[in-house]
Formats: structure tokens, sequence, C-alpha cells
């Protein structure tokens, strides 16, 4: 079958769904032109991080000083990942999908959530060899039943075409929420030695550049902890790709 012949059939055949079960906003259900989309109220409403950002942790800065500058935090406490990036500020607009991916079973915004970081992380996906989340305590994921962060990297795998390796890293012991944590130091303190890769995946990990997916970066302690378990079983680099951040002066 010809592209062009798949292409007809594939909107003929969405034409028909649509015909039925009409498109909604992903946020307040309001029509849509497109699946897996926002209306144009709830799409304003979204604070996307675009222009100079800092070279580390991706902190967004009011003024441009250069492609290299690094914030403040970063100098005082480098990360142990290379690069952080994520598409989302973390404020009252954007922290009601993400908490209705993680804690009410919203699904359903998966593929639009993968999109959004297909588009911001296209330049790194070149410098990509896997995609690994970070993962859940077993424990947390028994009650919670997924984890979202695996959920969104496994589509974004679909879309970049970069292989999903959800099992290279894993959370050796259970950690209170970082949300209950009251300062970055304590956040560090918290995930201190959580994560490891299994000697089994040390193999696959060894020399690769990984990228990592989270669902939210607050002080990057989670990530950093990741990344150092990931680079001390050989991983070249680790880049940090997330949904939303938070964002303090």
């Amino acid at each position: 079958m010809s592209a062009g012949l798949q292409g007809v059939l594939q909107r003929a055949g969405r034409g028909f769904v649509d015909l039925f079960f009409p498109p909604l906003c992903l946020l307040c259900r309001e029509p849509v032109a497109d699946p897996d989309s926002l209306c144009p109220a709830c799409w304003t409403n979204m604070q996307f991080i675009d222009g100079p950002v800092c070279a580390l942790c991706g902190l967004p800065f009011e003024i441009d000083a250069g492609p290299d500058t690094v914030c403040g935090a970063c100098i005082a406490d480098p990360p142990q990942f290379d690069h952080a990036r994520a598409i989302l500020r973390y404020d009252d607009a954007s922290k009601k999908p993400v908490l209705a991916l993680k804690h009410a079973d919203r699904l359903d915004l998966v593929p639009a959530f993968a999109k959004w970081l297909d588009r911001a992380g296209r330049d790194l996906f070149a410098e990509t060899d896997m995609i690994v989340p970070v993962p859940l305590h077993r424990m947390r994921l028994w009650k919670r039943r997924y984890n979202q962060s695996a959920e969104i990297a496994r589509g974004l795998s679909r879309l970049s075409g970069v292989p999903l390796q959800p099992l290279v890293l894993e959370r050796r012991k259970p950690t209170p929420s970082q949300g209950t944590m009251p300062s970055a130091a304590a956040r560090r303190k918290n995930v201190a030695g959580a994560f490891r890769v299994p000697q089994p995946a040390r193999a696959a990990v060894k020399a690769k550049r990984v990228l990592l997916i989270d669902d939210v970066l607050t002080t990057g302690a989670t990530a950093s902890a990741c990344a150092r378990a990931l680079k001390r079983a050989g991983a070249a680099s680790v880049y940090v790709l997330a949904l939303a951040r938070v964002v303090r002066a």
C-alpha cells in the first residue's frame, strides 16, 4: 500500500470515529479539532518554558545571558546529570493534568504529554542511546498500579524511535515522597543511595547515553540521584527530560 493511500485511509478512519466520538479537550472537555489536545483557553493557561535557561538544570532565566550560563544553585551544588530540560512551569494550570496522570488514572493524557516531550527533546534524541524512566519502588508501584514516568517514556520511545529500557534502573528503598521534604537538602538526603543499576543491566548501560524521563523536577535531587547511579554503572552521559518543573526566584 502506498503512503498516500495509507494516509487517505487513516484520515477517513479518523473522520468516521470523530463523527461518533468527537475529540474533547483533555482538561475541560470542550470540543476540539484534534484528539489528545487542549482547547485554546486551556492551552493559553499552560506556561511553556521557552527562551534562555540554565545550561545544566534548565531553570528559565528572565534575561538571556548566553547559551552556557549556569544558575546559582548549579554553581553551588552541580547536579550529577549533564543537562535537564522541562517543557512546562509547574503551576496551578499544569499541576492539574500532571497530578491527574499521577494519582487519578488519567492515562489518556499520556499521548499528549509524549507528543510535547517529543517536540521539546528532538535535539537530544540524536545524542541518546536509550530512554529510561525514573523508577518507583515496587511497593509504591503495587499500590499505584503504574509508573507515570514509565508510561510517558513508553509513548516518547514510540514517537522518537529511541529504545526504551525501563528495567536498567531500580529504586532500591521505599523513600518518603519528595513532596513532603521541607528543603532541597532534605530532598537530596531522602534519595541518597535510593537508586541502583542491577548487576545484569550494567552491560546495557556501560558507555551509553541515557535520556532520563521524569514527570516533575523540583530541586533535581531525584534526577541527580538517578544520574549518579547510572554513571556509576558506566553510563557515558545522562540527560533529563521532564514534563514540568518548579520555577522559583
